[in-house]
């Protein structure tokens, strides 16, 4: 056998640059490249092999320089998702507070189904230094490390502590990175002097391996089952999930939409599976909802689950579905079984297309009145964001105007993402990117240059409120390294306005939710922070422009569109939100307060769950 003397971490970069994936005969590099901050846990092993390499743009595993390790977690999420989980990134840090800063991207990319390769340092295998520098000294074991704390958020995890242990470790982290079903957070935790160590490999090991990414089918009974409820109903919803977009089933969704007058609603992920003005398209649906969808909802006596995994957003914490039957299509078993559904396990395209009703359609009057609401609620839309204050509304609607069918909007969490869900006209899925799995306060701006090196084609437009924003902004300074222009607008209310409002709303007085400096009374209640985040931005190397009002915010974007580097719109908005949809959300209210006008209202609202049995 022909074998080669390498280390382990060299073999490890080796390995990876020749990994691709697969699907429909369209062949791509798994692993993109690897970003990396370096600490003594991973310097000289994986740090060196990839200097070794050469790493530069124009390697099989380029390097890039990271600021944050969550962040570029998030980066890897944001890339990975644009091009439908087919291509990721690997993440490396060093042992101790570098390797658990990547945990809440791990639960990111895990929960939200998304590949991405964690490649955290760990302490030494042979124990003969300890205790390390950051190391975590448990009395119960010395085979606990940090590191443990990626375990639950990972769909896969090994520790290397021989090289010997690599090939079967690898073999099994592309695995689980190309399992449509399976796919999420993979961590290979590398105890430092492994990554050192020399071993002599198997040549084979780094030759050109295709990972090909199934497009599963369900059984032909399951089929028939699902087709004999499907064209026993009148009033049927299709709700599209991610599912639809990873699969790339749009296209098969809406000529099924159209085939049988079926109305769609849409979750956070399958936004825009529909063009927004399609007659079958309501919108958003959920306590995000549109009006349209959220009625249809109501009153449908079946839901068509797309690749869906039915958050309480989308179901309305179980109340939104009145006594609907199910029948959920998901490469996930575990989802495809939800709310009793008649199951459907298999790929979104190919299912659809065994999908046999033999000329079945829904009511016409059904599908008639959806149609119906879909148009009004449009209609309610265009008046609302008409106005001439610069609301939250009014602003989205500048922004989607300026970005037009080949812009991105990139969002996470606040207010915005509900705001977005609703009023958002998406042409199609490509161009809304909100994550909503784990809503994370500072994804945007990470998240928004993994989209952009994945479509460096597409104008890449990053929301965020001043929250997240003070969170994790230093990512504009890799944006900035690399060249990558991304328009960034800057959403300054002055805290945390959302969870400001859910505040109050449960009798919690909105505590905690301003900028606010603390007053004579001891309450944080005084002035608001002199804190100027476009001055920030400014001195991390972005160009700035401030707008004030619908027309000088349609100017600065139309300037940031046209820069060829990474520019920030500054704007504050006015009091104003989208209309109120009525779909409930479950956040316990305490059950004894000096006010018992919120809990009043919570108790009756829970009387409408659903148990799903």
């Amino acid at each position: 056998m022909n074998t080669i003397r390498l280390t382990v971490a060299q073999a490890l970069v080796r390995f990876l640059a020749q990994q691709w994936s697969e699907r429909d005969g369209i062949e791509q590099r798994l692993i993109a490249g690897c970003f990396g901050i370096f600490g003594h846990g991973n310097v000289a092993g994986v740090g060196q092999a990839l200097a070794e390499s050469g790493a530069g743009l124009g390697d099989p595993l380029p390097y890039y320089l990271a600021r944050n390790e969550q962040a570029m977690v998030h980066t890897a999420v944001g890339y990975a998702r644009t091009l439908n989980r087919l291509s990721t990134f690997a993440c490396t840090t060093s042992i101790g507070p570098g390797a658990t800063n990547m945990v809440t991207g791990a639960a990111l990319a895990t929960i939200n189904r998304i590949p991405v390769l964690l490649l955290p340092g760990d302490v030494f295998a042979t124990r003969a230094a300890g205790a390390v520098l950051q190391e975590l000294e448990d009395p119960r074991s010395y085979d606990v490390t940090v590191n443990d704390c990626l375990r639950p958020v990972s769909r896969f995890f090994d520790r290397i502590n021989r090289p010997e242990q690599l090939p079967s470790a690898l073999m099994a982290a592309m695995r689980v990175l190309t399992d449509p079903a399976e796919t999420g957070a993979v961590t290979l935790a590398l105890p430092q002097d492994v990554q050192a160590e020399a071993y002599d490999w198997p040549v084979e090991l780094f030759g050109r391996r295709l990972w090909h990414v199934a497009r599963p089918i369900p059984d032909a009974a399951s089929v028939e089952r699902a087709a004999e409820v499907i064209r026993s109903s009148r009033r049927p919803l299709i709700v599209a999930g991610g599912g639809v977009v990873y699969g790339e089933a749009w296209r098969e969704l809406t000529a099924f939409a159209e085939e049988h007058g079926v109305p769609v609603g849409e979750t956070q992920a399958g936004k825009g599976v529909l063009p927004h003005d399609h007659p079958c398209a309501l919108g958003a649906i959920g306590h995000t909802g549109t009006a349209a969808a959220n009625a249809v909802a109501r009153e449908a006596d079946l839901v068509i689950g797309v690749g869906t995994r039915y958050t309480d957003f989308t179901t309305a914490s179980r109340t939104l579905f009145g006594d609907a039957r199910f029948v959920n299509v998901n490469v996930a078993a575990f989802d495809a079984a939800k709310h009793a559904g008649v199951m459907l396990v298999g790929d979104a395209r190919e299912t659809l297309a065994l999908l046999d009703l033999a000329g079945w359609r829904a009511d016409p009057s059904w599908t008639t009145r959806a149609a119906g609401l879909g148009r009004a609620w449009r209609s309610a839309v265009s008046a609302l964001q008409a106005g001439e204050s610069l609301t939250q509304p009014v602003m989205l609607g500048v922004l989607n105007e300026v970005a037009g069918t080949d812009g991105v909007v990139v969002n996470a969490a606040g207010s915005m993402p509900g705001d977005l869900h609703k009023l958002w006209r998406a042409s199609g899925p490509e161009g809304y990117h909100v994550e909503y799995g784990y809503s994370c306060m500072g994804y945007e701006i990470a998240g928004g240059l993994g989209v952009k090196l994945a479509a460096p084609e597409r104008e890449v437009f990053v929301l965020v409120g001043d929250g997240s924003y003070l969170m994790m902004a230093q990512e504009i300074v890799t944006a900035v390294q690399e060249g990558v222009k991304l328009v960034i607008v800057i959403v300054d209310n002055h805290g945390f306005a959302s969870i400001g409002g859910l505040s109050e709303s449960v009798g919690a007085r909105r505590l905690g939710t301003s900028y606010r400096m603390r007053s004579s009374s001891g309450r944080l209640d005084g002035p608001y922070l002199p804190v100027d985040l476009a001055a920030n931005a400014a001195t991390l190397g972005a160009d700035v422009l401030r707008a004030t009002d619908p027309a000088s915010f349609r100017d600065a974007l139309l300037k940031a569109r046209e820069a060829r580097t990474t520019t920030v719109v500054h704007v504050e908005t006015v009091p104003g939100s989208a209309p109120e949809t009525t779909a409930w959300w479950d956040v316990p209210v305490a059950e004894v307060a000096t006010d018992p006008g919120p809990r009043a209202g919570y108790e009756e609202a829970k009387r409408a769950q659903r148990p799903y049995l």
